[in-house]
């Protein structure tokens, strides 16, 4: 068993420091920062209970090996053997569950996210497949209780998405949502197709983590402006007031443009934030580039290139790419349920990072 001493010692300190942040009343009533020292004494607190536990289960097992030295020759030890053997196997588990809590944490796992899908190759199917992710992912947040909000939405006439940005906010959304960046496809028969021929067609996910303005300084002068009359079906307000807004970041050449509330200041405002999250998702984006090969390979890289998923209806299949694991539960899945598919994709990551830190010596 690993002497993890050298890295709880510093967690202990802080565990001890958090405390009494906490209990400080100046702390308390800055509830954002108070929020953060609860989450992190939380974590800590996990890490430190699976220790002792581990230990707990060291000294028991140490204490089975002793009695087992001391005892005769003809005495029957078989149940303390077995004992032994499930000591054992706790204390493997509680070490594997220990080097996961170590792992360094994601920063944005914490963030609310905004998740924009478009319609890719493939036409009218691509569009309708664009509007199942949509369901998907707005029924998995539901199951999750965090709350949703559509930002922006362009339908097609017959019941489709070219594109759609969805604001989910709650607890740890991006480190639930962060693998589904990247191509999805999808393989079925068309209503209209009579021969019975399946057809391919795709659609893009991208999930930015909300940035702060802290995380991206945006320059007013930087920024282009316009507003317009909002188009498509909707409310009253729609092609009377010039209520959507369109930015441009002019040093980037992103352009976000949001229409879904009646009032432009909050559109503007909505605006705003799909834009610092969408520079941010690029500045991350062209930091993976600079890494290694071996690391943008990596399980939840966010390439839009990616192929990740694939979507089978006539096998009932849903096969994730990075991992090479099929799931024959795909109107479960396109109901909301990805949670099989999420932890598959953690452990996989999981396993690369502890794998890493051996090789580094960690």
């Amino acid at each position: 068993m690993t002497d993890y001493q050298e890295q709880l010692d510093p967690l202990r300190e802080r565990y001890r420091e958090l405390n009494g942040l906490m209990s400080d009343p100046e702390i308390i009533a800055q509830r954002d920062t108070w929020r953060k020292y609860i989450k992190e004494h939380s974590r800590i607190k996990q890490v430190l209970e699976t220790y002792d536990e581990m230990q707990a289960a060291a000294e028991d097992l140490s204490g089975a090996e002793e009695l087992i030295a001391s005892s005769d020759e003809d005495e029957d030890i078989s149940w303390l053997m077995k004992e032994m053997a499930a000591l054992k196997d706790r204390i493997d588990t509680l070490e594997g569950d220990l080097r996961r809590l170590l792992l360094p944490p994601d920063e944005r796992d914490e963030k609310n996210v905004y998740l924009e899908i478009r319609a890719g190759a493939g036409g009218h199917e691509a569009s309708l497949f664009a509007a199942d992710l949509f369901r998907m992912y707005s029924r998995f947040a539901e199951r999750k209780g965090w709350k949703t909000e559509t930002v922006t939405i362009s339908e097609t006439n017959l019941g489709g998405l070219r594109e759609a940005i969805l604001s989910v906010a709650g607890e740890r959304v991006y480190s639930e949502l962060k693998y589904e960046s990247g191509v999805h496809r999808v393989q079925r028969v068309p209503t209209t197709e009579s021969s019975g021929r399946i057809h391919t067609s795709t659609a893009t996910v991208a999930v930015m983590p909300e940035a702060e303005e802290v995380d991206v300084e945006v320059d007013p002068q930087d920024l282009q402006i316009d507003t317009y009359t909002a188009s498509g079906p909707g409310g009253q307000h729609v092609n009377k007031t010039e209520s959507a807004v369109r930015i441009t970041h002019v040093p980037t050449g992103i352009v976000v443009t949001c229409q879904d509330e009646k009032s432009q200041h909050r559109n503007r405002t909505q605006a705003l934030k799909v834009l610092r999250a969408r520079i941010l998702d690029r500045m991350e984006r062209q930091r993976q580039q600079e890494m290694s090969q071996e690391r943008r390979a990596q399980v939840g890289s966010g390439d839009r290139s990616e192929r990740i998923r694939t979507y089978n209806f006539p096998q009932n299949r849903v096969t994730d790419h990075r991992i090479n694991q099929t799931l024959h539960q795909l109107e479960s899945i396109l109901d909301g349920d990805i949670d099989p598919l999420v932890n598959l994709l953690r452990s996989e990551e999981e396993e690369r990072m502890l794998a890493e830190v051996g090789q580094g010596g960690g």
